[in-house]
């Protein structure tokens, strides 16, 4: 997703109420004027964000005399930071002035009014011409403000093993051309070796957006369907595609390619990933992002040096090769300011402190980030810093992104429940396609969605 030292310490589950409540002063208020309080992830594979808070938090407050930066980790994993930001948000004694925002987030967070449009200050910040188009966009909010200012982006394709391909018989460099490839290559790799689990594709309600995002909409927009019709502006149900990729999903789990359901369903599956599949040879091939590396390289939080010699990158294949041969999913997260911050100005002087050149330089290599200021992509301090970061940035051409709606993050939703029916082997494909079809129609009305 770097070295947790902050003094504030991370914050629990069991913890998080109680210690906001103590910070606010339980004034009722969102707290002192003087005082900014940021709220970001971290998780066991994931401080890059620690670094950079401390960082910025120490570059502020010399600049800012008399103007207290206090920071608020919040250790979790993907939905689990969702619904402690969220918690956060809903009393002004304990909401955050900046936050770490993920993309698809944004709209439902400001629609809820938890956030703070940051058009004023963008139009008078010389830095915002370096930011990417793509950039913008993904900070918008569903009344066309900007909301989020961008960290970096991302891509994802299929990380494999060379060793374990070798072994399979199975050539590399690898660049599968179809689904079919991917599958036959899983198979070769379970009948060489049984003990490694042949690939990954992160499934059900527990691995959350990861799910949505890196499983099933990475194969969906692989095939001739998509989730959402941009020009019509609405959601497609009952579309084959979303059933072929659900099928996908099935081959994988219910024909023995992937994780046991226990591993898949861990909450820990993340971790698991990173820090040990992958560097202990245990897994062939990860469905996944670029920002994998992150962890590997030299002070990462899984150090790993043999990773750019043992594993290779592929990119992932659409369903039968059909143009434009591979695709995938680009997300990405913001910095965004709420919107119950006593001190507007000073909490965006600290969030583009946070993301100005340098800061964004080192993170985005920390992070294995693909940059998103122009400034930065171009400088050869990035591009020399990670030997991924070229391929990953390749799969840009065929990238994708989210559904910018309200209505998404509860879709997302529905396609996690129906990726673990089919894995679970509770419910047929098309059974769990019909029910997904159904709560989606329930969610935005059936005049706002169309047959795929």
């Amino acid at each position: 997703m770097k070295k947790l030292t902050m003094a504030t310490g991370l914050l629990t589950a069991t913890a998080l109420t109680v210690a906001l409540a103590g910070c606010s002063g339980g004034s009722g208020d969102s707290g002192d004027a003087n005082t900014i309080r940021v709220a970001y992830q971290t998780t066991a594979t994931f401080n890059q964000m620690q670094t950079l808070m401390e960082n910025a938090k120490k570059e502020y407050e010399a600049a800012h005399k008399g103007v207290t930066v206090e920071l608020v980790p919040i250790q979790a994993e993907g939905a689990d930071y969702y619904t402690k930001l969220a918690l956060m948000n809903k009393s002004a004694s304990t909401a955050p002035d900046v936050q770490y925002e993920d993309t698809f987030k944004i709209q439902s967070d400001a629609a809820a009014g938890y956030l703070l449009p940051l058009d004023d200050y963008l139009a008078k910040w010389d830095d915002w011409s370096q930011f990417a188009e793509g950039a913008k966009q993904a900070g918008l909010g569903p009344d066309g403000k900007t909301y989020g200012v961008s960290l970096g982006t991302d891509t994802r394709g299929l990380w494999y093993n060379k060793e374990i391909f070798a072994k399979a018989g199975i050539s590399v460099p690898w660049q599968p051309k179809t689904w079919a490839d991917v599958l036959s290559a899983a198979e070769k790799v379970k009948a060489a070796d049984p003990d490694v689990i042949p690939i990954n594709v992160y499934s059900g309600k527990t691995a959350g957006e990861a799910a949505s995002m890196q499983g099933l909409e990475m194969l969906l927009y692989g095939t001739e369907d998509t989730l959402y019709d941009t020009s019509s502006k609405k959601w497609v149900v009952g579309s084959q595609g979303f059933k072929d990729s659900l099928q996908f999903v099935s081959d994988v789990y219910q024909g023995g390619l992937g994780p046991s359901l226990q591993q898949a369903l861990d909450p820990n599956i993340f971790t698991s990933v990173t820090a040990d599949w992958l560097p202990s040879s245990k897994l062939a091939i990860a469905l996944d992002g670029s920002w994998q590396s992150a962890a590997w390289v030299d002070g990462g939080t899984a150090a790993w040096p043999a990773w750019s010699d043992t594993l290779g990158i592929a990119a992932m294949p659409t369903q039968d090769g059909q143009a434009p041969g591979t695709t995938s999913m680009s997300g990405g997260w913001t910095l965004a300011i709420g919107k119950n911050t006593k001190n507007a100005d000073a909490a965006w002087d600290f969030l583009s402190t946070a993301v100005n050149k340098d800061n964004a330089t080192a993170y985005n290599i920390d992070n294995s980030q693909i940059a998103v200021r122009a400034d930065v992509a171009e400088s050869s301090e990035y591009l020399d810093a990670n030997p991924s970061f070229k391929t990953f940035s390749s799969f840009v051409d065929t990238t994708h992104f989210r559904p910018a709606t309200e209505d998404y993050d509860k879709i997302s939703n529905q396609i996690q429940v129906a990726m673990e029916a089919v894995m679970t082997g509770q419910s047929s494909v098309d059974d769990a396609a019909a029910a997904y079809d159904q709560a989606v129609i329930g969610i935005v009305g059936e005049e706002n969605t169309q047959k795929g």
